[in-house]
């Protein structure tokens, strides 16, 4: 069990970081990535992190979803979510066409290999929730609450 183990030695350890030792943005940052790369390493797929999966999710859930509703429901801005978006149609993952109701707008579904693609993404998220649902053990719902509570309040 993760509690059983010796606590793995930083890789900041033995460099002084100054303020940033206190910083919450800098922590914040140094989990993310930490966990980006998790999920990268263990779904197999290099190119494939949380935002991709992320994306992906709220499309199925959404179907027929714009563009700009994408970007404010995984938080990112039009420069981040078009290349995103050109990436998942380049493989066949996502189409993209424009809205009926408004003609400027593009809505977004998956596509069958789309479909696919997430529900074998699914199986690797479901894993790395649990990888950190165990380092989080009964403190969880409380840490949920306090990111939701940053997010919120920086918004």
């Amino acid at each position: 069990m993760a509690q059983d183990r010796p606590a793995a030695k930083p890789r900041h350890a033995e460099v002084h970081l100054g303020p940033l030792r206190n910083f919450i943005a800098f922590h914040l940052r140094l989990a993310q990535d930490a966990s980006f790369r998790s999920f990268a390493q263990n779904a197999g797929r290099r190119r494939w992190g949380p935002g991709n999966f992320a994306a992906m999710m709220v499309i199925r859930k959404n179907p027929g979803i714009t563009q700009v509703a994408l970007g404010r429901a995984i938080s990112r801005d039009k420069s981040t979510v078009t290349p995103l978006i050109q990436e998942l149609q380049r493989r066949g993952l996502v189409s993209r066409r424009r809205s009926a109701s408004d003609r400027r707008s593009i809505t977004l579904e998956l596509t069958r290999a789309g479909e696919a693609t997430l529900e074998d993404l699914l199986v690797h998220a479901r894993a790395h929730n649990r990888r950190l649902d165990t380092i989080l053990g009964k403190q969880k719902g409380a840490f949920l609450e306090q990111l939701r509570k940053i997010a919120d309040e920086l918004a």
